[in-house]
């Protein structure tokens, strides 16, 4: 019983992973490679489910083991969407007081490339939009430099799907 239950929890975990890497892909519009991932996780799927609805165990430890399956399926393929997605592009727009022009030159030395917009805040305070394309892996980076100068400066980030032109590294 417990070998049976061990290897539910184990092919859960993997057709769970399989689940989160395929939605990746999709959205990242690899039809073709998600669709294959898609079937080979719902032929493991399959298979698993079948063995654990047609066992002659009787005990909680079977959707135990299912559930605890999912659940750290679901945990592993966050890891795993951390890791697909740290290389995707980002669009960061930073807002700062517009006599905050010091940060322009650290953030092209730091080596991004930044488009600027004036803009005004509340009771028509002058402000700068900052507008910065950049790799995910890069924000950590991204965020100490401009709370370095400016610690209210207020940040919005946004996945990038597809980028053209410009300078991106």
């Amino acid at each position: 019983m417990l070998l049976m239950c061990i290897k539910i929890f184990i092919v859960r975990i993997i057709d769970v992973s399989l689940g989160t890497i395929r939605t990746i892909l999709t959205i990242k519009e690899k039809n073709l490679l998600a669709s294959l991932v898609g079937f080979i996780e719902v032929f493991i799927w399959f298979i698993i489910v079948k063995d654990a609805l047609n066992t002659d165990i009787k005990s909680i430890l079977v959707p135990i083991f299912y559930a605890g399956g999912f659940a750290t399926g679901t945990y592993i393929g966050g890891i795993l969407a951390r890791y697909f997605t740290n290389n995707s592009n980002i669009n960061v727009q930073v807002i700062i007081n517009k006599d905050n022009n010091k940060i322009l030159d650290i953030l092209y030395t730091s080596g991004y490339a930044v488009s600027t917009l004036n803009i005004e805040g509340y009771n028509s305070i002058p402000k700068l939009l900052l507008i910065i394309e950049t790799k995910l892996n890069r924000l950590k980076e991204l965020r100490n430099i401009i709370n370095k100068i400016d610690t209210k400066a207020f940040i919005v980030v946004s996945e990038s799907r597809i980028v053209y032109n410009g300078y991106l590294k």
